[in-house]
């Protein structure tokens, strides 16, 4: 496998001012806690792109995003995180009639449980005409997911007019199937991702989301299938269990990691930032995806979707770590 994607498209292109540029939205974080028996919230962030931007910034790589906020103080400090991480939000458009959209997180029995405040959000009033073109073409690696398409129908038309621009431009696609049946029904989310997918250089699905598309159970069968479909590369996320590279040439499975679970909010999204991180630095796709699957594996360790994201030096640290126990 190489990091080249067919048609000319290579994330390692080092004419490009950005390594990475997301679409999509943003949305702010309040997550549950208990103080003495009642329930608080601590504030954070979230929303699937940016949580792949400032994982991608903390590795090292010039990331972008592209999104609508509303003017409102949790629009605001979403331009703060990023000026904080590194983030590069030069296209971010405010708007003074929309809110930013917020979600919550509750914890019980049976894991996390999500609530959304997000209908009508600045974000889901991108449209087509407004992609930022330019930025498409400076970046290595453009990132949208489902999540991007299915928060209104103009939304969906933006990313699609960003995959047109990045296709236009010498930029590679990268797609994570991120599935919320809350945002729309099973048959249109399956009708347009599954098309999303044939144009996609990498294509970054979870297991759970990818056999509730598909129909289809095992990983081998997926990753046959969205090759079939038309995806250059396809990076299986198998949770704690790892992860499986494949491609025409051929496939990998990489094993999970042991570590001590806290909350897996983002964890997909910290290892699709940190896999085009890798691949845009010049990483063949099962080496991207051996560090992601690290990255990925010590979010899970915090609570939050961007708080507990690792560095670079906490990856590499965790990496060799392992490397050596396995050596011994």
């Amino acid at each position: 496998m190489t990091a080249t994607a067919a048609g000319g498209r290579d994330a390692a292109r080092p004419d490009k001012r950005f390594d990475l540029l997301v679409i999509g939205e943003p949305l702010y974080e309040l997550s549950e806690a208990d103080a003495g028996g009642q329930a608080v919230y601590r504030a954070g962030f979230g929303g699937d792109v940016s949580n792949a931007a400032v994982a991608a910034a903390r590795q090292g790589a010039r990331a972008a995003i592209y999104t609508r906020l509303g003017d409102d103080t949790f629009g605001r400090r979403f331009l703060e995180l990023w000026r904080t991480e590194g983030v590069d939000a030069s296209t971010v458009e405010l708007d003074g009639e929309a809110h930013t959209g917020v979600y919550t997180i509750s914890y019980g029995p049976d894991g996390h449980e999500f609530s959304y405040l997000r209908k009508g959000s600045a974000a889901s009033l991108m449209r087509p005409e407004d992609v930022p073109t330019p930025a498409v073409a400076a970046s290595r690696v453009l990132h949208a997911s489902a999540i991007s398409q299915a928060i209104s129908p103009s939304a969906c038309d933006a990313v699609f007019a960003a995959v047109a621009a990045a296709q236009a431009n010498g930029t590679a696609f990268s797609y994570d199937t991120n599935l919320r049946l809350k945002l729309w029904p099973l048959a249109r989310a399956r009708a347009i991702t599954l098309a999303t997918v044939a144009l996609a250089d990498y294509c970054l699905p979870s297991l759970e989301d990818a056999v509730t598309l598909t129909g289809l159970s095992g990983p081998d069968a997926i990753v046959d299938e969205f090759l079939r479909l038309g995806a250059r590369v396809v990076v299986l996320k198998l949770g704690a269990d790892g992860a499986l590279v494949a491609d025409a040439t051929g496939r990998t499975r990489l094993p999970g990691h042991a570590v001590e679970r806290v909350d897996a909010t983002g964890a997909g999204d910290c290892f699709d930032g940190a896999f085009l991180a890798r691949v845009a630095a010049g990483d063949d796709p099962v080496t991207a995806a051996r560090y992601a699957n690290a990255a990925a594996a010590l979010s899970v360790t915090g609570h939050g979707a961007v708080g507990p994201i690792p560095t670079a030096d906490q990856v590499r640290a965790f990496l060799a770590a392992r490397d050596e126990a396995a050596a011994r």
